[in-house]
């Protein structure tokens, strides 16, 4: 089968290529499951790069989520069936076929479109989980940055369909057209000298009980700016800055509690049942249109070099995804 691999760790744009590698087969409690569509996400980017908390063991395979179609069943494996859609995966997903742990994959339903259904899992799912673990209620308001990251836009429209209120800092005033233009509103360009009086007539005063902190530097000590006392900031991600800077004075004075949120360790150490509830309301709220899973482009394991350049670029709406 072909995959998509690299034999050093460096920009995926310049090491990822196409290889044979053999069928994997299925152990007790697995499935083979042929790869339609996987999309590429940055810390599948920056696994490649050799700077994610999880390195691989060269020569690698990559990608982390796919929508397959279950080709064949391991020993004991009765949820599943051959010709089933199925959406999650494992690492190594970048090919032709690959096999999963059974209970970690989504049967997916006949109503949503497989560029949805591709990338159901990781991101779609962090978003909530943050959500879940923030213990919101109707009427809170949360802030974040990257409000124009995929993770962001999800996490302005679940917590919109739940009914918490949402401010987004961009970074330039260009973002925040570009996220009206998909329908959503609150979003406040910290590159103007007055985006913190903005952020109040946005909220009316109203008290920021959590922040999510995903670009570092500087960006963070903006969010700890905007919260209430005793709020909660959480550390999602570092796009810009692998190191925060963020005053003590306002940690101390105002009592913030800091941690950080790990997608993989949350889903891993998560009770099934609630897992299990919150992947009915992701399906729910793609189904009913409240959740838009957009796709930039498609490109064909071939061109993966050209697909993480577009992964890669500046104000793109929607996932790059890469089909066999």
């Amino acid at each position: 089968m072909r995959a998509v691999v690299h034999e050093t760790f460096a920009e995926p744009a310049d090491v990822l290529t196409v290889a044979e590698r053999p069928v994997p087969q299925p152990a007790a409690g697995q499935v083979l499951v042929r790869t339609v569509l996987s999309p590429i996400h940055n810390h599948d980017l920056w696994t490649v790069r050799g700077t994610y908390g999880f390195k691989p063991e060269l020569p690698a395979q990559s990608g982390t989520e796919a929508l397959g179609v279950v080709e064949a069943l391991g020993e004991g494996v009765t949820a599943l069936s051959v010709s089933q859609r199925v959406a999650g995966g494992t690492f190594g997903v970048w090919a032709e076929y690959y096999v999963a742990d059974a209970a970690g994959l989504i049967p997916v339903p006949e109503a949503m479109t497989d560029e949805s259904a591709a990338q159901l899992v990781s991101m779609p799912f962090s978003a909530i989980s943050l959500l879940h673990s923030l213990d919101l209620h109707e009427g809170d308001w949360l802030i974040q940055n990257a409000a124009n990251g995929a993770v962001g836009r999800m996490v302005a429209q679940l917590a919109a369909a739940r009914g918490i209120n949402v401010v987004g800092l961009v970074r330039r005033a260009a973002g925040v057209d570009e996220l009206r233009e998909q329908g959503i509103e609150r979003i406040v360009a910290t590159d103007a000298e007055d985006w913190q009086d903005q952020v109040t007539a946005i909220t009316g005063g109203a008290p920021i009980v959590a922040g999510v902190e995903s670009v570092g530097g500087k960006a963070a000590a903006d969010i700890v700016s905007t919260l209430a006392e005793n709020g909660t900031l959480v550390v999602f991600g570092a796009m810009a800055s692998p190191t925060m800077e963020i005053p003590s004075g306002a940690v101390i004075f105002k009592q913030v509690t800091v941690k950080g949120f790990w997608g993989s360790v949350v889903s891993r150490t998560m009770p099934a049942d609630t897992k299990q509830q919150l992947f009915g309301e992701l399906i729910q709220r793609v189904l009913d249109g409240s959740l838009t899973l957009p796709v930039a482009e498609t490109f064909v394991f071939e061109d993966v070099r050209d697909a993480v350049r577009a992964s890669d670029t500046a104000g793109r709406v929607g996932k790059v995804l890469l089909r066999p």
